[in-house]
Formats: structure tokens, C-alpha cells, sequence
């Protein structure tokens, strides 16, 4: 299963996800941005950062290792210590890596003990949550992506009903049922998404006037979201918009909003 794009589709969507996993309030999220870093020169990528919008926060860095690597401690200070030389940021700094069970967890921790014993590193196994009917419904979904088939089955009919019951907003149910979707397309290979979306109640719902509503503004949100990268091509904001079927002042609007550098 690709779990690294799974938890970056996750994080990016509903960053108040990874911070509700590590024990803090949904509100610090609305401070946070989520991205993918590379590290320049180098082959180095770290999984996620969560970056704040102010000095005083911490930016978090997030690692998802869902294989036995005796490197990924080595690796991970290596990628973190080539960000802060490269970037110079004022925050401090905490990381947390994501297993699925702590037998995952074979690399040794001893050159960096300080760093797991001041709680400047977290590991994570998701097995230890505990059970999902009692767990926030974003911490439901990651522990979704652990379970065997058979439990897989009635985890995701209860987070689609919960997911239908507890979240008020529409264009956000739309985007929490379509990473559950592709939890299920990756856990059930030998289906095709069709076949998901019958067995689980998904293609009724699809059918209806909100969700296609919800669903059309999910995707122009995508589109817009893509305007400072074609910027960043040279194209002019006319050729954005007919590239992404877009008005010129939608794209005109997302690309004022894009940081200056």
C-alpha cells in the first residue's frame, strides 16, 4: 500500500488530523501548513513538514515508515539538520514518526537518546491507539490503513457512517469519503472501484446533488492550488486558465494569494 501518499493526502486535507494525533488542540492546526520538503542538492526528502506561520510555534517534522529500516533514525537527523542549515529558521523544532506497529521499530536510538528522552523525537504505532469507535474520526481513518481485510470492511461502513453524522460540512465530508475510498482501493487490490463504492454504500451517495456539488468544488479548489506551480513555468494567467478550464479571475485571485519569496 502507498502510505506515504495516503498520510500526505490525509495531513495536507486535514492537517488538524496530525495534531490531534500527538495530543494537541485542533486549533493549532489553522497555524500550520502542510508540505512535502526536499532538500536541495541532495537525494533527501523528508515526508511531511508541518510549517508555522509565526516564530514562536514549533515546525514539525513527519516521518511515515511503515517498513523495518535500521536507518531511519540516521536518515531523519541527517534530513532535519540539512533543512535548518539550509533555511535558518528562528522555531524550534520536534519530530514524529509513524509506524504501524512498534515491531516496525527496529532502528537504534542510541547516538540520539536525548532527543527521544526530551520528547523532541515521538514515535507513533498506530496499533496502540486503541479502538476506533472510540477514537476522533480522523484518527479512525489512519488506523484504517492497519487493518486486516476483514476488520477493514467494518471499520470503513462505520467511519463512512460516522463520517455522514459527525461532520457537518459537505465539501469536507466529500474529501474525508474519498481518502477512505482510497484506503480501500489500495487494501482490496483485486476489486475495481466500482465494486468498492457498491459495497460500501459510496456510489448511492455520489449520486446525489450535494455530493456532486461538494465535488465539483473539491476539484476547483485542486485546480487552484496548481496556479503558482504553472506560475512558476512562465505561463500567463490566460493560459492557466484555459489550461485548467478556470476563469481568468480565479486565477488571477490564487495567484495573488501565493506567498512572496
Amino acid at each position: 500500500m502507498k502510505t506515504d501518499s495516503i498520510f500526505y493526502r490525509l495531513f495536507q486535507e486535514f492537517p488538524n488530523i496530525f495534531f490531534e494525533l500527538i495530543g494537541n488542540s485542533l486549533e493549532t492546526a489553522t497555524n500550520y501548513q502542510f508540505s512535502s520538503v526536499e532538500i536541495k542538492q541532495t537525494a533527501f526528502r523528508i515526508d511531511g513538514v508541518f510549517l508555522p506561520q509565526t516564530e514562536e510555534q514549533p515546525i514539525y517534522f513527519v516521518e511515515v515508515q511503515f517498513q523495518p529500516d535500521t536507518e531511519i533514525y540516521s536518515r531523519l537527523f541527517t534530513e532535519i539538520n540539512l533543512y535548518l542549515r539550509q533555511n535558518q529558521p528562528k522555531n524550534d523544532w520536534l519530530a514524529v514518526v509513524i509506524y504501524p506497529t512498534r515491531s516496525i521499530d527496529t532502528a537504534q536510538t542510541t547516538h540520539y537518546r536525548e532527543s527521544f528522552a526530551s520528547g523532541r523525537v515521538t514515535p507513533i504505532y498506530l496499533n496502540e491507539l486503541g479502538e476506533n469507535p472510540s477514537l476522533p474520526i480522523g484518527i479512525a481513518t489512519i488506523k484504517l490503513v492497519i487493518e486486516n481485510e476483514d476488520k477493514a470492511i467494518q471499520e470503513a461502513r462505520e467511519l463512512i457512517t460516522r463520517t455522514n453524522q459527525e461532520i457537518a460540512s459537505v465539501p469536507q465530508q466529500q474529501q474525508l469519503l474519498q481518502i477512505i475510498e482510497t484506503i480501500l482501493v489500495y487494501k482490496f487490490p483485486n476489486m475495481d472501484i466500482e465494486e468498492i463504492q457498491e459495497m460500501f454504500g459510496l456510489s448511492d451517495l455520489k449520486q446525489t446533488r450535494v455530493y456532486q456539488q461538494a465535488f465539483a468544488e473539491g476539484e476547483r479548489r485542486a485546480k487552484l492550488k496548481t496556479v503558482p506551480r504553472f506560475l512558476a513555468l512562465g505561463l500567463t494567467i490566460q493560459q492557466i486558465a484555459i489550461e485548467l478550464d478556470l476563469t481568468i479571475e480565479e486565477v488571477s485571485e490564487a495567484a495573488q494569494q501565493q506567498p512572496s519569496s
